[in-house]
This record gives structure tokens, C-alpha cells and sequence, in this order.
């Protein structure tokens, strides 16, 4: 099967997750900033924070009321300052961190209230993407394939260049179809945190790393949810009767109270791989700001600065490689 590209609809809805405090980064951020901060809320080049990135990344793909975000209820005084004057849809403030499983069906509840025909695309809130319409066209593309193909949640693969431990790999398939010339492959294994064996035997195979940036059919995902997690979902299905009451407040908390915590990749992706498929990033340098290093090193290969000091960091930066340096010259 050959497809071509072509433009989604008005049912594309945005899901930014916001809702972590960044705990790897808080060395860097408190020596930075003299004050702790969630890295997503930092501005570590230019002029926007990474969040702020995301909102506009996400607006770029979908009318701004139907880019929901989701964000920690002790962080509202910083995520007032960073969207203010900014058009969005709802902003749900959780009552503690239930992990990254709650974290996107909590907002998923909210799409389904409002359009039981959406796609939903999830966006992460602390990565970086260079060129940013490069990745946006990608994403396009996951989008048109979601749509498409409605029994497949379709992920964004970003390709190796090292033995990367604290990413996801993905295994792939024979292709599924191709869209604009691309093959859209299956799935055929998801490895969470890998040994550095088994991450060197994903790079000679081919593999991908997981950006967790991806699009699915609403229906879908919540059908994948409750044979991932019945008792979960029951909690959602129950909360979803109370979004846009006056009970929503007090029926967010109480489903809260006791809800178990599951990771969206190690739990989730692990167990629906019959249900997925991924579009490679091509010519694209995405990274997952999850520790100070990576950062700088990503900073270093585009030829920015950081705004922080090197001086904030834990140890010193290595000579750029050959490689790099050539990268960064492209």
C-alpha cells in the first residue's frame, strides 16, 4: 500500500506532557538558578523554556483550543507566568505524580469528553528537536498514518548514533505500507533501559530510539488502556461522567488518592507492540534533555550556547569528535 501526504482535520488534538519536576536535572538547574525548577520550565538557549517550545510546537499542528496540557498542581504559580497570553484548551493541573500512564490518559479523558473522534498527539515537554519543520512534517505524517490506519498507535523513531542506555529502543518489522516513499514499519520489540549489550545488538540490528512522540486514534488508545490497565481506566471512565461539572474538582481527587503509578514506555508500549508502528525521523536531531551533559553536547553539535555557565556543570565536557564536529559544521 502507497500513500501520499496530505493535511489532517479539525479532530487533531494536541496532548503536552508537563508534569514531572525533572529530578536529574536539578543539579545543574539549582547551581544555575540558585533555586530548584523543573526543567521543562527552563530556558536553557534562546528565549523560550522548553515547555514554551512544546505549546508552540503543538499549536503548530492543531488549532491551540485543542492542544490540552497537562501539568503538576504545585507547579501552577510557574506554568501562570510561562502561558500567559497564550491561547490554549484546557490546562489540568494533577493532584500528585501518578507517572506517565496517568499523565496521558488523565488529559485523553478530557479529548474524549469533548470529540470521541479525535487523534491525539503526544508531545513531551523537555525535548529538543533541530530542524523543528523537519520534525513537524514527520509528525504530519504520523497524524495522516494514525488516521489511516486506526487499529495502530504510530510512534516517532529518532535515529542511534551511540549506545544510548537511558533511551527506549524499538525492534522493528517488515513495513506495513509506505507513506510519500517512506516505509511505516511494525514493532516488533520495545527494550526500556537497555544493557549495553543489548543496545549494541538494537544499533547493528537496526533499531530506533523511542521519542514517545506519537499519534493515535482516541478510541484506540482508550481501548489499548483498558486491556493495559482495567482498574486504571475504570478510574478515568468514572471521572470522565464529572469533566465540565461542578463535581470535576473533588472527583479529580478522589481518583487520585489511591491510583496505582505505571510508565507509559516500561509498562505500557512494552505490552502493544501488535499495536504499533513507527515513522523514522530522517535528517533530524531530536534529544530527550534528561541529564546536563546531553544538553551541552546537543548545544555544542548546532552551534549554540547555553544560556547556563559551564561552570554549573557536575564534571567537565569532553572533546568534541571528528564526527560531532562535523555534524554541528552541516
Amino acid at each position: 500500500m502507497r500513500m501520499s501526504s496530505g493535511r489532517a482535520d479539525e479532530h487533531v488534538w494536541a496532548i503536552v506532557l508537563a508534569g514531572g519536576d525533572g529530578q536529574r536535572m536539578q543539579s545543574l538547574v539549582s547551581r544555575w538558578l540558585d533555586h530548584p525548577r523543573p526543567k521543562q520550565y527552563c530556558t536553557f538557549v534562546g528565549s523560550r523554556s522548553m515547555f514554551q517550545h512544546t505549546l508552540d510546537r503543538a499549536a503548530r499542528i492543531t488549532s491551540p483550543e485543542r492542544v490540552v496540557t497537562v501539568v503538576a498542581r504545585h507547579h501552577r504559580q510557574e506554568v501562570a507566568a510561562q502561558i500567559e497570553g497564550r491561547s490554549l484548551g484546557p490546562v489540568i493541573y494533577q493532584p500528585v505524580d501518578r507517572d506517565t500512564v496517568a499523565g496521558v490518559f488523565l488529559p485523553l479523558t478530557y479529548v474524549r469528553v469533548h470529540d470521541p473522534d479525535a487523534t491525539v498527539v503526544l508531545f513531551p515537554s523537555d525535548h529538543f528537536v533541530h530542524p523543528e519543520q523537519r520534525f513537524l512534517s514527520a509528525v504530519q505524517r504520523a497524524i495522516q498514518m494514525a488516521q489511516w490506519l486506526p487499529d495502530r498507535l504510530v510512534l516517532l523513531g529518532a535515529e542511534p548514533d551511540r549506545l544510548e542506555l537511558e533511551y527506549g529502543w524499538m525492534l522493528l518489522n517488515d513495513p506495513i505500507c509506505y507513506l510519500a516513499g517512506e516505509p511505516v514499519r511494525g514493532v516488533r520489540r520495545f527494550i526500556e533501559k537497555p544493557t549495553p549489550a543489548e543496545a549494541d545488538e538494537a544499533l547493528r540490528d537496526g533499531a530506533l530510539w523511542s521519542t514517545l512522540v506519537c499519534a493515535v486514534r482516541a478510541e484506540l488508545l482508550w481501548m489499548l488502556g483498558w486491556r493495559c490497565f482495567p482498574d486504571l481506566m475504570l478510574r478515568f471512565e468514572r471521572f470522565s461522567q464529572a469533566v465540565g461539572r461542578a463535581e470535576e474538582s473533588h472527583a479529580l481527587e478522589e481518583i487520585y488518592e489511591t491510583m496505582p503509578s505505571f510508565d507509559f514506555s516500561a509498562d505500557f508500549l512494552q505490552r502493544v507492540t501488535e499495536s504499533s508502528a513507527v515513522i523514522r525521523l530522517r535528517d533530524v536531531l531530536w534529544s530527550d534533555w534528561g541529564n546536563p551533559l546531553r544538553v551541552t553536547e546537543v548545544l555544542r553539535r548546532v552551534g549554540r550556547q547555553p544560556a547556563f555557565p559551564l561552570t554549573c556543570l557536575d564534571r567537565p565536557l569532553a572533546p568534541l569528535s571528528s564526527s560531532t564536529q562535523q555534524c554541528a559544521s552541516a
